[in-house]
């Protein structure tokens, strides 16, 4: 495996690079506006290919290199589906699994810093966000924060996986780099409680002025999905009640970009093709798949993903490909099921 942790020392947070190697598909964790051109340089470095960008939870102290990423790498953005965002390519549910090629992170839901903070979980470490850090823990007095969900999240979650596990948060001030789950319950000065009550006195007594660009931050941050706006003033964009007019015409082809496990939770439009968005570019490439049935057969391709932002990169990948009809549902199937367009199922074909 492949990992690398950067550092940004203005905001004090760490982000995680992940690699399998055959392919070359990699991910980033809580990535920082600022740094974007040295992760960038460091994935061509290492002869990687961006395919996820993920942030832990909603930041308050640094702008989020979610968006950057995705306009330049076209890679798929990630966050819990408590977020505010307004939109991210995939949204996470505990229990879910955040994988790549060759590797694969448990999700688990930690709600208590923000509530819709995450953390994942691999064999030998977990990235924890703000919800554990070496040797503190997340404050909780904004954004939805709640110290007695922090400290379920905390000793009811985090703090059962084996203590050889390493710990990889989000922020450090002090330069440590790493723990593991063993040192913080042995040293961590706020873990040392014996009560739900005790903790949340603790947390609530801790007078913490708000980070200093907070103001500017979580808005920005909170606006990271525009593509779909140039995609929709381009005239490539369907609503959902346009599409579902058109769905059962026959020179029209459904495609489906989301992940297996996405459909099998979400359920599927009947009669769409899945064409994870991983493999876009191989099918409408000429010869691929994609790119023959909209050729030889002059069907129009209508992409659709889970929030719009994936089928709206897809519609511009295609428009270069020569794909000159190729549209999308604008909000995905959230949009479409939204609108009352409720016939979909539990699909995996």
């Amino acid at each position: 495996m492949i990992f690398r942790q950067l550092f940004d020392q203005t905001s004090g947070t760490y982000s995680y690079l992940l690699a399998s190697r055959r392919g070359g598909e990699a991910l980033i964790i809580d990535p920082v506006l600022e740094k974007v051109d040295r992760y960038l340089q460091l994935v061509r470095e290492l002869d990687l290919r961006l395919v996820k960008a993920i942030d832990t939870h909603l930041h308050a102290d640094h702008i989020t290199g979610l968006g950057a990423l995705r306009d330049k790498t076209h890679c798929i953005t990630v966050m819990g589906e408590q977020t505010r965002a307004d939109v991210v390519s995939m949204r996470l549910a505990d229990g879910d699994k955040l994988t790549i090629e060759g590797l694969a992170l448990d999700v688990i839901y930690t709600p208590g810093h923000t509530d819709d903070s995450y953390s994942f979980v691999m064999p030998d470490r977990v990235f924890t966000g703000d919800t554990l850090l070496i040797r503190g823990t997340g404050r909780t007095d904004f954004q939805n924060g709640d110290p007695r969900m922090q400290f379920e999240s905390l000793f009811g979650r985090l703090l059962k996986l084996p203590d050889a596990t390493m710990v990889f948060p989000a922020h450090d001030y002090k330069g440590d780099t790493v723990s593991t789950i063993g040192e913080e319950k042995a040293f961590n000065p706020r873990l040392q409680v014996t009560s739900v009550d005790e903790y949340v006195e603790l947390m609530n007594n801790l007078k913490l002025a708000n980070p200093k660009m907070m103001d500017v931050v979580v808005p920005a941050n909170l606006r990271v999905g525009l593509h779909q706006e140039e995609i929709a003033r381009r005239g490539w964009a369907l609503t959902a009640q346009q599409a579902l007019a058109l769905a059962a015409r026959p020179d029209i082809a459904l495609i489906d970009l989301r992940e297996r496990s996405e459909r099998e939770r979400h359920g599927a439009i009947p009669g769409a093709l899945h064409v994870p968005y991983t493999v876009l570019l191989e099918n409408i490439a000429p010869g691929g798949t994609l790119h023959e049935l909209a050729k030889s057969t002059g069907k129009r391709l209508v992409f659709y993903c889970a929030f719009g932002e994936r089928s709206a990169m897809a519609v511009q990948a295609a428009q270069d490909a020569g794909l000159n009809t190729a549209c999308h549902i604008e909000g995905g199937i959230d949009a479409w099921k939204k609108a009352g367009c409720n016939d979909s199922r539990a699909s995996t074909h």
